[in-house]
């Protein structure tokens, strides 16, 4: 083959291999932009748990290790939310008083594994916003017998 049939043959598939490049463009914008949406709802909807440690919290090296290992577990429980909404977050909160809270953050399929104790003496709580919840109280009947 010279290169006269060389030129020939690449001026005939051009627009073949234009609509290809355009096609493979048009293909990968559409899955960027698919993860973008998924990452986008994964970050909207998110689970939240407060830690709260005991006075006597000291933790162990292997107590460290072992809470890392748990934190790696969330990215397994969320498999199909993008990397960028798979993402743990400790985030820390001033309250009123000066008091520090720290908070567990992750995606809402992993929810379970977040609200897992990862240390002996820390206590997981549900994160609410809510804080005009009053805890129910119930009364004692009166026994038979007894005078009031």
């Amino acid at each position: 083959m010279n290169t006269a049939d060389t030129a020939t043959l690449a001026l005939q598939s051009g627009p073949y291999l234009g609509a290809a490049t355009a096609a493979g463009g048009g293909a990968w914008l559409w899955a960027f932009r698919c993860r973008l949406r998924r990452a986008r709802a994964a970050l909207g909807n998110r689970a939240a748990v407060e830690l709260v440690p005991t006075a006597t919290f000291d933790p162990s090296e292997g107590e460290v290790r072992r809470f890392g290992h748990h934190l790696a577990r969330v990215r397994h429980a969320a498999a199909s939310v993008p990397n960028r909404g798979a993402a743990v977050r400790l985030r820390y909160r001033s309250v009123q008083g000066g008091l520090m809270r720290c908070y567990l953050e992750g995606p809402e399929h992993a929810a379970s594994v977040l609200g897992m104790p990862g240390f002996a003496e820390v206590e997981v709580r549900a994160a609410r916003s809510e804080n005009h919840i009053e805890p129910v109280r119930f009364t004692l009947p009166a026994q038979r017998g007894v005078q009031q």
